[in-house]
Formats: structure tokens, C-alpha cells, sequence
């Protein structure tokens, strides 16, 4: 469930079972009457003898009876007004509603999600707002169907616990107490994957980081392989000619602040923006720092948008990720382009390079099936080269294909909807070189 649903289903939970409360108090006349009827109310019963006896003795203003410890409690119906609690001062006391103020104390309390793709589990632990709760070792004990119990800690304090390697079946969790916090009383199963299901992952937003959080030099290191078969052909204009195809720009933080009424006054059409990418050294999900304001520049400007996400993903379950991560940032957004993954090099020392076409072919079919089974058109960019020699493109040109090559006339020989034709292309509000491209339709 996702976190925003999971906050307001615990919100209104919490509301229902006040209500029913509330409800049932003053069916039985109120606090008083469930001490007595209850027999915890003997001395309350001394007290007003009977509750028929109670409210007529005090029907315009409510009944105050004593239990058998000395207090005093007070009930606010007004005759036969339920809703006389509602000029009752006293009825919400503390000390009168210690059961409601328990219910409403989410103070220190903590829940926990768990996510399997793959053999796998994380384990997340968030607070009552659904944030991540960090800086502190929690310990959960995972318990398999045999009856076999490890427990894995979070040493790393971030929130998220991980264990890799398992086997598939179901699976108890129980986050151990820890300090202050409220742990649930309960454990939760969950199913652990026996194969990669290309189904978007709920609650993925807690994987994805700023770069304030990472080292960004080291981390994106996302190299054009175009440059390798550009010429002196290689047309640097905006490409407004033809039937049934739009001129467009895809960008990224690279390109800084964009005036994109600028950019739209100029022609431009439609505009693919980078979500983000996957570092090259640990693996991070990281959001580029210009999506948002990029994106939301864009198609207040009037232009069509997709977007595009470097992958250096090892695993398919990996790119199942990163299609998730794309399609969380997505969600708020309309868009008419499709999702792409970006298949290059890193710069020959990133953690997918080394990768067979076999398992990189893999990689990018699960993150276009993963955003296809979201909803979303889906594709793969690379240069003619690479996809020549490091994808086996037979299973996939059922996705969209956007092909790189800074050539007059394209050379790639299979199927293609987007040309990426120039990565010296200029156009106003953008300071720089930008990407231009075509889109095929």
C-alpha cells in the first residue's frame, strides 16, 4: 500500500473506532451506566441508586457519579440530547478518556513494510506519518516455515532492513522491541519470490535519494556512447520538416535552469526529462535534482513529456526497481511519451558494464514490462552501436526504441519511434547545448 494511503487508512481507522465509542457510551447512558452495568460501579450505584434516578435528578445538565476509587466522572448527555457532549468541558478530560487519548497517542509509534522481488526481503520501518525511521539499530526476527528464526539488524541505521539469499515461502516478521518506540504486538507474513515478478513496487519512494545524500561525482557517471559515430553531418537544429513526427529535447540537470515558455515559443514540442539514475558505485536510487522542476516546467509550458532513467541495474530485479522508482516520481504527472531506460556505459568502471547481452537484455525488458504493467508506454534509448552489440534487440522492439546517432540520416537498420539526432543543439531559454530529437508517430 502505498504510504500516503497507508497514513489515511490508520487516520480514519482511529475516527471509526472513536465514533463506535462514542456511540455506544451514550447509548447506555454514559460512562456511568457501563461502570454499573459492568460491576465496576458499585460505588457509583450507592452513589445514584439507579441510573433512571441519576438523569432525573440532573436532566439539564448532565450526571457526575463517583466510582469505588474516588473519582469523579462525569457523562454529558443533556436529557435526551446525545449530542450534549458537546457542551460538556469536562467530557474530553484526560483523566476521564484515557482509552481515547491511547488510541490518538501515535507519539513514538512505528509499523513496518516489507517488499520481496526476488529471494529477497526488505524490511522498512516508518512512523505513523509513513516516513522512514533513521539513527536508530532496529532488530527484526524473521522466522521461516520450518520454525527457523535469524535475527538481522539495522546496522547501517537507515531505516531499511535487508536480507538476500533466502528461500522462497512464507515468512514471519516481528520488529523486536526497541527503547521508547511502540512496535506492532503482532508479526506480519510475507510471501519471499521464488522468481522476479515484473510488478511495480508500492512504497519505493523510501529507496530513492537526494543527491545531498550521496557523492554525485562519483555516482553519475553516465557516458553518451554517440559521440563514438558522430560526423560532420550531424544536423544541429531543431528538425521542424516532415509529416507525422514532432521536434522535441530531453534534458537533465546538466542543462541547469530552463525557461520553458522560451523553449516553447521556440518550436519545441515535446520534452524528455531524466527521472533519474541508478549510481554507478553503490547502487543508489537517486532522483535528478532538476526532475520535478524540470517536468513541471515543461507541461506548464504546453509540451508533451516522457522521461528517462540510467540504469546501472545487475539484476532484473534490480530493474524492477528502477521502473518503480520512475513510476512513484512519475504519478502526479501526465504523461503522453513514454518511460525509457537508458542502457549505456558508465565509463568502464561502472557496476553494469561489465554486463552480458544476455543479462542486459534481461535488465532492460524487466523495467519496460514493470512500467507497461503500470500503465505506462515504455521503451529503451541507446546508440546505434550499443544497440547493435550489446542488446539482443529481437525481445525488445515490442517496446519503443530511441536510438542515438549524430548522423544526417539515421544507419540503424530495426525499429525506432525516437531519433536523437544532435547533443549540440541550440535552443532558447536553455543556456548550453541541449539534445534534439525527433519523435516518429
Amino acid at each position: 500500500m502505498d504510504s500516503r494511503l497507508k497514513r489515511l487508512s490508520i487516520i480514519g481507522s482511529l475516527g471509526i473506532i472513536i465514533l463506535v465509542v462514542i456511540l455506544v457510551v451514550y447509548s447506555n447512558g454514559g460512562f456511568g451506566n457501563l461502570l454499573s452495568k459492568n460491576g465496576e460501579g458499585a460505588n457509583a450505584s450507592k452513589t445514584a441508586e439507579t441510573t433512571e434516578e441519576a438523569n432525573a435528578a440532573d436532566s439539564s445538565t448532565g450526571t457526575t457519579l463517583t466510582g469505588e476509587n474516588g473519582v469523579t466522572v462525569s457523562y454529558g448527555q443533556v436529557g435526551d440530547d446525545l449530542k450534549g457532549f458537546l457542551s460538556d468541558n469536562s467530557f474530553f478530560d484526560k483523566e476521564n478518556n484515557e482509552f481515547l487519548e491511547s488510541l490518538l497517542d501515535q507519539s513514538n509509534r512505528v509499523s513496518i513494510l516489507t517488499t520481496s522481488v526476488e529471494r529477497d526481503l526488505r524490511v522498512q520501518v516508518v512512523d505513523g506519518r509513513g516516513d522512514l525511521v533513521t539513527g536508530e539499530s532496529f532488530t527484526i526476527k524473521l522466522i521461516d516455515e520450518s520454525g527457523k528464526n535469524q535475527e538481522i539488524k539495522d546496522l547501517d541505521k537507515d531505516g531499511i532492513i535487508y536480507a538476500g539469499a533466502l528461500s522462497p515461502g512464507d515468512y514471519e516478521v516481528k520488529l523486536l522491541p526497541m527503547g521508547d518506540y511502540k512496535v506492532p504486538i503482532n508479526s506480519t507474513t510475507v510471501r519471499v519470490k521464488e522468481r522476479v515478478e515484473y510488478i511495480y513496487i508500492s512504497d519505493i519512494s523510501h529507496l530513492i535519494k537526494t543527491e545531498a545524500e550521496i557523492d554525485a561525482e562519483a555516482e553519475d557517471t553516465a557516458e553518451a556512447d554517440a559521440e563514438s559515430t558522430a560526423d560532420r553531418t550531424e544536423l544541429v537544429k531543431l528538425q521542424f520538416g516532415g509529416t507525422r513526427q514532432k521536434a522535441g529535447i530531453d534534458v537533465s540537470k546538466y542543462q541547469g535552469d530552463i525557461d520553458w515558455k522560451k523553449v516553447a515559443a521556440a518550436g519545441v514540442q515535446f520534452a524528455i526529462i531524466r527521472a533519474g539514475y541508478r549510481g554507478s558505485v553503490t547502487g543508489a536510487l537517486v532522483e535528478d535534482p532538476y526532475f520535478k522542476q524540470n517536468i513541471r516546467g515543461a507541461l506548464d509550458a504546453g509540451l508533451e513529456v516522457g522521461v528517462y532513467f540510467f540504469t546501472q541495474a545487475v539484476t532484473e530485479a534490480e530493474a524492477v526497481e528502477e521502473a518503480s522508482a520512475v513510476v512513484s516520481m512519475v504519478s502526479d504527472y501526465e504523461l503522453k511519451l513514454p518511460i525509457y531506460i537508458d542502457s549505456e556505459g558508465a565509463g568502464g568502471n561502472g557496476r553494469a558494464d561489465g554486463l552480458s547481452k544476455e543479462v542486459r537484455t534481461l535488465v532492460c525488458e524487466a523495467f519496460c514490462q514493470t512500467a507497461k504493467n503500470a500503465g505506462y508506454n515504455s521503451g529503451v534509448y541507446a546508440s546505434r552501436n550499443w544497440l547493435y552489440n550489446n542488446l539482443d534487440m529481437s525481445r525488445l522492439e515490442k517496446f519503443e526504441v530511441w536510438d542515438a546517432e549524430y548522423v544526417s540520416v539515421p544507419q540503424y537498420k530495426g525499429y525506432y519511434t525516437m531519433w536523437q539526432h544532435s547533443s549540440k543543439g541550440k535552443v532558447d531559454g536553455i543556456t548550453g547545448n541541449v539534445d534534439l530529437d525527433i519523435y516518429y508517430y
